[in-house]
């Protein structure tokens, strides 16, 4: 998928929403249980109650990671559904991986190559040559840690560096790597004030902002400072969504609230 085509999603649906399938197994209703897949059933109930509300789809592979092959199977069994479905959908392995060279290159294939992905979270921590491997897959991203949700966030990451706080160094460095336009960056609902700075470094780029919902992130406040011309913007909400009931109605409660979040987009767009 290129960036254009999710623009083009984005203006078709009237949102960029972005649901996390973060799916703990202790919160699956009860009736899921017995299933040999619980996980991937819950996924694909999820998804096909918001796959018209939603643009892309997060799993966080630590939540199927922690049930080892079971759980690499839910994921795999996931994303084919997803890709064999609803190709139109943009999807992102939460995985967060940054190693060297030759390590950052299996990892790439893995998610990009033989699952599937159409785009990784990455740490830059590395450097430039964890990251790169990542942007070698024609039309797939990277998506940059810059600047976190988390309360820890600021141990490290706006820490003043040479007059400039560390995230903004690790864009603008970041920015000069090859394929650098394969590079989306994620950029924390709950911070909404450096969102001003973060845009006028990078004009064009995606954003995935997490930490809207259940951590008390604003739209209004990171749509007022994020939106680009071409939206840019993938907002993400997990737990708000997927967790609305843990009841028989589950698929259909998680539509109500990303319906809410939906059309609240949708007024926002109409006022660009």
């Amino acid at each position: 998928m290129t960036s254009q085509q999710l623009t083009q999603q984005i203006l078709e649906k009237k949102s960029f929403l972005c649901i996390g399938l973060d799916v703990d197994i202790q919160r699956i209703p009860a009736h899921l249980a017995n299933a040999e897949f619980p996980i991937f059933e819950f996924n694909k109930a999820i998804i096909d109650a918001t796959h018209d509300l939603a643009v892309a789809y997060k799993p966080n592979t630590a939540f199927y990671e922690a049930h080892g092959v079971n759980g690499w199977q839910s994921l795999k069994k996931t994303i084919d559904y997803l890709n064999e479905n609803y190709p139109e959908i943009f999807t992102i392995a939460d995985a967060k991986r940054g190693d060297i060279g030759n390590t950052s290159s299996m990892y790439a294939k893995a998610f990009l190559e033989d699952m599937g992905f159409d785009s990784v979270t990455v740490a830059p921590y590395m450097g430039k040559d964890s990251v790169e491997p990542f942007l070698a897959f024609e039309d797939k991203f990277a998506i940059l840690l810059a600047l976190t949700s988390n309360e820890g966030a600021f141990d490290f990451q706006t820490k003043d560096s040479d007059g400039k706080p560390l995230y903004a160094h690790v864009i603008e460095t970041s920015k000069t790597w090859e394929n650098a336009d394969r590079l989306m960056y994620v950029a924390g609902a709950t911070k909404p004030e450096y969102f001003a700075d973060i845009r006028k470094m990078l004009p064009n780029n995606f954003l995935l902002v997490p930490g809207v919902g259940a951590q008390g992130g604003s739209l209004a406040e990171v749509c007022k400072y994020g939106m680009s011309e071409n939206i840019g913007l993938l907002v993400n909400s997990s737990r708000g969504i997927i967790y609305a009931s843990g009841g028989d109605d589950f698929a259909e409660k998680a539509r109500e609230e990303a319906l809410i979040v939906q059309q609240e987009m949708e007024k926002i767009l109409a006022l660009r």
